[in-house]
């Protein structure tokens, strides 16, 4: 669903079959069983408020987290790996906080792409489907991603709930059927109107002409739910974030909206419409219901409403700006059509390019996530987009940026902080805490900086501000540095008595700070918070079992003994230094002598 960016123009610029321009009749509506009330479009509006997502008062909910379902045309790219990691650490986060998480991806497996790859690579689209959805799965388990749903648009129980959703539209009298002859792309799986085509009747998209069609497809009834949405948008703000993204939405609902096309007469590989076996059902109409199919269990017969009662409406639609009007526009809609609860809340981000350019095949820049996963290890990656984009804006990627940030941070900041307070620990205390640390950090303003940096990160992980978050808990190591620097603890060992037992204290009050940053950060980095957290002694289990309510200062106590110091993060070579250093030595002299703090900044 997410690298379906191809089909978007279809819903920009949707078919109108009442449209004179268009070369479309209506036929006779369905037959159908005309409802007894009003569609509860209305009733269900109200339902769509979203609280803000760290909000205590509905703990007791499920927190239900998606991303899209994305489209397996082909392999997965980096920014489907962005989104994921992404959804991720906001699972993480809210599992720290103690709720129920339902953490959904899945994969987009019908349409005429599909088959048209499949045949490509001489094998049915079954077969294609298995190969790429398996390399969504090994990515995922590379990148360290957590999810607890995946859902496969190919699975029989999503068939299922997507043909009891649609019969229930239907009888809602909200679909209907009507002729439409046009110029359609078939890489977008789409029509297309003259006034967006390049010459030739090319796609501006694709750059190939389009094929003249004439079909005979089924149309959803969008425009009866334009004042719905509107009244939804205007009572609900926090539905779309981030909220430039509303205006973008509330732009595209008063400019008037049309019904769609959600059916297609001449692609086989689809859900067969329930009440036509000639024609399958759109995949967009059919994708955007694996958000509800991915919470029925595979023990159960599938049904719609049991799988609604399992944890919908989703409290977070997490997807990329390109089909943010499937997911604010079309999906509210078909939702109120069928009379379900909209998600809470649905977030856009942006795109992420390569050295300030657009990533792309014919362009050669694009970065395959796996090669960048094995190179730099998942922690290094996660945290880089994590930390170095702004969520909902769009990001870059620059391999020399990417060195320079993680090396700085996570090899040095913190990463050398822990291993040269456990070297000293070692040395002067045979690894051995001597107090408790809340005894040991009483006065102690770093004590406060700590609990106050705390604070930030969890209202920042809350509100979806992951850099912000990122930063506040990488100043606790900062603040750290500055204070082992101000302290010397090294020095006070030398002079023993008072001035040593001092020092003991500043290293526990040091590691406590590391602990604090492993559970704080774990969101982002797990691997590297799970070393953290193994160097202090703890075990694994202690570790999966961690809460937010951990980053309360004093969990270190007196006798507790430390694992023997080993790096956490080695730091990474960059081969563009390497280079540097080769063909103009004199040049790499000078910039190894400039201070390690202005080597940070220049990063």
């Amino acid at each position: 669903m997410a690298a379906a960016a191809a089909r978007i123009n279809f819903f920009l610029n949707p078919i109108n079959p009442l449209n004179s321009k268009a070369t479309t009749h209506l036929r006779t509506r369905l037959h159908f069983q005309p409802s007894r009330r009003r569609p509860r479009a209305t009733s269900f509006c109200t339902r769509a408020s979203a609280t803000p997502l760290h909000d205590e008062a509905a703990a007791s909910d499920p927190f239900v987290l998606t991303t899209p379902l994305y489209y397996v045309n082909a392999p997965p790219h980096l920014g489907s790996a962005y989104t994921t990691i992404a959804a991720d650490a906001i699972a993480r986060f809210h599992r720290l906080l103690g709720k129920k998480v339902i953490f959904i991806t899945g994969t987009d497996e019908h349409g005429e792409k599909i088959a048209t790859a499949a045949a490509a690579s001489a094998s049915t689209p079954a077969q294609h489907c298995d190969i790429i959805s398996q390399s969504y799965i090994s990515l995922w388990k590379n990148l360290d991603i957590a999810y607890d749903k995946f859902i496969r648009t190919t699975d029989p129980k999503h068939e299922a709930i997507v043909k009891e959703f649609y019969s229930r539209v239907l009888s809602n009298g909200d679909i209907y059927r009507a002729d439409y002859e046009g110029l359609y792309c078939i890489n977008c799986e789409e029509y297309k109107d003259e006034k967006e085509l390049l010459d030739n009747n090319c796609c501006s998209t694709h750059l190939k002409p389009c094929v003249a069609r004439k079909e005979d497809n089924y149309f959803f009834a969008l425009s009866k739910y334009q004042k719905s949405l509107e009244e939804t948008l205007a009572k609900n703000p926090n539905f779309v974030q981030p909220s430039f993204r509303l205006n973008e939405v509330q732009s595209w609902i008063r400019g008037g909206l049309r019904d769609f096309s959600i059916s297609r007469a001449l692609v086989d590989w689809g859900i067969p419409v329930p009440n036509d076996s000639k024609q399958t059902i759109y995949v967009w109409f059919d994708a955007l219901l694996g958000y509800i199919s991915a919470l029925s269990e595979d023990t159960e017969q599938p049904d719609l409403e049991r799988a609604v009662s399992s944890g919908w409406p989703a409290s977070l639609h997490l997807i990329g700006k390109d089909i943010l009007r499937f997911h604010a526009v079309y999906w509210p809609a078909m939702l109120m059509s069928a009379g379900l609860g909209l998600p809470k809340m649905v977030f856009g981000h942006g795109f992420l390019t390569k050295d300030g350019m657009k990533m792309g095949k014919s362009l050669g820049n694009t970065i395959e996530p796996n090669d960048l996963v094995h190179k730099f290890g998942s922690d290094a990656v996660r945290y880089f987009f994590l930390r170095e984009v702004e969520f909902g804006n769009d990001g870059d990627y620059s391999e020399d940026r990417f060195i320079n940030i993680v090396n700085a941070h996570l090899a040095n900041s913190i990463g050398n902080l822990l291993n040269r307070t456990l070297g000293l620990l070692k040395k002067n205390c045979q690894s051995t805490l001597v107090v408790d640390s809340s005894i040991a950090a009483e006065g102690i303003t770093f004590k406060d900086t700590v609990e106050k940096l705390v604070e930030k990160a969890r209202v920042q992980y809350g509100n979806l501000s992951l850099s912000s978050a990122c930063e506040a808990v990488l100043e606790i190591s900062n603040a750290g540095n500055l204070y082992m620097d101000e302290r010397a603890p090294w020095s006070l060992f030398k002079q023993g008595g008072a001035a040593s037992e001092a020092a003991a204290k500043d290293l526990v009050i040091i590691l406590e700070a590391m602990r604090i940053i492993a559970v704080a950060l774990s969101p982002v980095t797990p691997s590297l918070s799970w070393r953290i957290y193994g160097q202090l002694g703890y075990s694994k289990e202690q570790f999966d079992a961690a809460t937010w309510s951990d980053t309360k200062w004093g969990g270190l106590k007196s006798g507790q003994v430390m694992a023997q110091p080993k790096p956490i993060f080695a730091r990474i070579e960059n081969p563009t230094e390497g280079q540097n250093a080769v063909e103009k030595p004199k040049k790499e002299v000078k910039k190894d002598k400039l201070p390690q703090a202005k080597r940070v900044v220049e990063a």
